[in-house]
C-alpha cells in the first residue's frame, strides 16, 4: 500500500498538481473567452468541461515536457529532482501518463460540436510539440502562448460553432502575456540554460529582457482592451484592466534587479493579473 501511495505521489509531482500556477495561467484566458463568447451567460456544463479539460491538458503537457527535457533538466538546479529526471520513474511512465490524460481530455469534449473537436486535435499537437521548440526557436515562449491560449478559439468554437476575429486577437494577446510571464520564469534558469544550450526568450532578449517583458505586457493589455471596447465592455471591465496593469507595474519592480527569486515571484503573481482581467469581464456582463 505504501508503494502504491509513493508511486501516485510521484505521478502527482510529475504532472505538477502540487504547483497549480500553470493551470491558472491556462484557465483565466479560457474562462474569459467562454464569458465573452456567450455574452456573459455561459453554459455551466461547457464551463465544467473546459475547466476539467484545462487541468488534464496542462497535466499531460507537464508529463510530456519532462520526458522531452529529461536529459536537460538534470543540469538545472531547479529541475534536477523532478521524478523523471531523478530516475524515480521511467520515461515510458511519463509518456503513458500524458497519453491517458490527453485521451481523458478528448473524451470530455466529445459531447461538443465537431469544430471544437477538430480544434482540440490541433491543441494536442501544439502542446506535444512545444517542448521541442526550445531546441531551435529563439523565443519558444511565443509558441507556449499559443499552446496555453488555444482554449480561447476552442471556447468560441464550443459556444458559437465558429471562431471570429475577436478570438484570434485574444489569442494574440495571450501570446504576448505568455512571453512576458515565461520570460520572467526563464530569467530564473538563464545561467543553467546557457550552459546546456536551451533557447529561451530571457537569453534572446539579453540585456533588454525587462524592457521586452514590459512591452509584451503593454501589447497584451492593449489588445484585450481593444476587444473589450469593441464588445461594449466598459466600467467594470476597465477596472479589471487597471488592476491587471497595476500587477504588471508591480512585476517591473520585482524583475528590474534580475534577482532569481524575485523573477520567480513575478512569474507566480501573473495568476492575479489573469484573475483581474477575468473578474472584470464577469462583473461587466453581470451588471449590465
Amino acid at each position: 500500500m505504501n508503494a502504491i501511495f509513493t508511486r501516485l505521489t510521484l505521478y502527482f509531482q510529475l504532472i505538477r498538481l502540487d504547483k497549480p500556477i500553470g493551470i491558472l495561467l491556462l484557465l483565466w484566458p479560457t474562462l474569459a473567452a467562454l464569458w465573452i463568447a456567450s455574452d456573459g451567460k455561459p453554459d455551466w456544463t461547457i464551463v465544467l468541461i473546459f475547466t476539467l479539460g484545462t487541468v488534464l491538458m496542462r497535466s499531460a503537457g507537464c508529463a510530456i515536457n519532462d520526458y522531452a527535457d529529461r536529459d536537460f533538466d538534470k543540469h538545472v538546479k531547479r529541475t534536477a529532482e523532478r521524478p523523471l529526471t531523478s530516475g524515480k520513474i521511467h520515461g515510458w511512465e511519463a509518456v503513458l501518463v500524458a497519453v491517458i490524460l490527453a485521451l481523458l481530455s478528448f473524451a470530455l469534449i466529445l459531447p461538443l460540436n465537431t469544430l471544437t473537436r477538430q480544434y482540440s486535435i490541433a491543441a494536442v499537437l501544439i502542446a506535444a510539440s512545444y517542448p521541442y521548440f526550445k531546441r531551435f526557436f529563439a523565443i519558444p515562449q511565443a509558441y507556449l502562448g499559443i499552446a496555453f491560449g488555444f482554449g480561447i478559439p476552442m471556447a468560441f468554437a464550443a459556444v458559437q460553432d465558429t471562431v471570429p476575429g475577436t478570438a484570434w486577437i485574444l489569442l494574440l494577446a495571450n501570446i504576448f502575456w505568455a512571453v512576458a510571464y515565461d520570460t520572467e520564469y526563464a530569467m530564473v534558469d538563464r545561467e543553467d540554460d546557457l550552459k546546456i544550450g536551451i533557447r529561451t526568450s530571457a537569453i534572446t532578449f539579453g540585456q533588454y529582457d525587462v524592457f521586452a517583458i514590459m512591452l509584451c505586457y503593454l501589447l497584451s493589455l492593449c489588445l484585450i482592451i481593444f476587444c473589450g471596447w469593441q464588445l461594449g465592455l466598459r466600467s467594470w471591465f476597465l477596472a479589471g484592466m487597471l488592476m491587471a496593469a497595476g500587477c504588471a507595474i508591480y512585476h517591473y519592480f520585482l524583475i528590474r534587479g534580475r534577482d532569481r527569486m524575485a523573477c520567480f515571484a513575478a512569474f507566480r503573481h501573473n495568476n492575479w493579473l489573469g484573475a483581474a482581467v477575468f473578474v472584470g469581464i464577469v462583473l461587466d456582463y453581470a451588471f449590465r
